[in-house]
């Protein structure tokens, strides 16, 4: 069997390290890809690189993992921000999957007068943002913040960092790649209220930009939007 199991671990890894998985990883690696002892795996901590292992042992509901050889030194991925109006459930899963494949490093809800939920379940999100950069192999985790109202977001937002607003129906500049810390964000699937759309051109850090003359669904602006930021220029 090749070495096509990909998993994030929590502790450090280096050559002759044994790491450990959850119970809901072991689940996986006995019952689904029906795996032995001696199977290969690659694991990822986000701190020390990827990694050739083993399985070293396989019981219920534990797998340890005799950790060989890296494969890829740790290198930094993208210095790329998403704020989102916070969504409907399967949306904003949806939105998370795809933004974690995308390279985002760090994915901010935020409450609007039009947001689709109030609350978020952060245990679910972190596993959906666990299993994507497992399977798109990405070095790390993205972060992802607690929901917050849009005012308390800008009131704290780093003035070095360029939120790129993606605003409906706006005479705004096509986005662009961006060339430093940079953030895109997009609205509820209503659009911002009048109130908010006045709040984010008081600030300066905030570029309104446009994805084209069509009226996308928030979780597609934000596909579209980040691989934008990240296109070559």
């Amino acid at each position: 069997m090749t070495a096509s199991i990909r998993l994030h671990v929590q502790g450090p890894l280096e050559a002759g390290a044994v790491a450990a998985t959850d119970a809901e990883q072991a689940h996986y690696l006995a019952h689904v890809m029906r795996c032995a002892v001696g199977t290969p795996v690659t694991l990822f901590n986000g701190r020390d690189g990827e990694w050739a292992a083993r399985i070293a042992r396989l019981r219920r509901g534990e797998a340890t993992l005799a950790v060989e050889t890296r494969l890829r030194p740790q290198r930094p991925g993208p210095d790329l921000w998403l704020v989102f109006a916070l969504l409907k459930r399967t949306a904003t899963d949806f939105l998370v999957q795809k933004a974690t494949e995308l390279g985002a490093a760090r994915l901010v809800p935020v409450l609007t007068a039009r947001s689709g939920a109030e609350r978020i379940n952060a245990d679910r999100l972190a596993r959906i943002a666990r299993e994507a950069a497992e399977q798109c192999e990405r070095l790390e985790l993205p972060d992802i913040a607690a929901p917050a109202p849009l005012p308390a977001v800008l009131a704290a937002w780093p003035p070095d960092r360029t939120l790129h607003a993606a605003i409906e129906r706006e005479s705004a500049p096509p986005l662009r790649p961006a060339s430093g810390p940079a953030a895109l964000l997009v609205g509820p699937e209503g659009g911002f209220a009048p109130a908010e759309l006045d709040a984010l051109r008081a600030h300066p850090f905030v570029l309104p930009v446009s994805l084209g003359p069509l009226i996308l669904r928030a979780e597609t602006a934000a596909i579209v939007g980040l691989a934008r930021l990240q296109a070559p220029s």
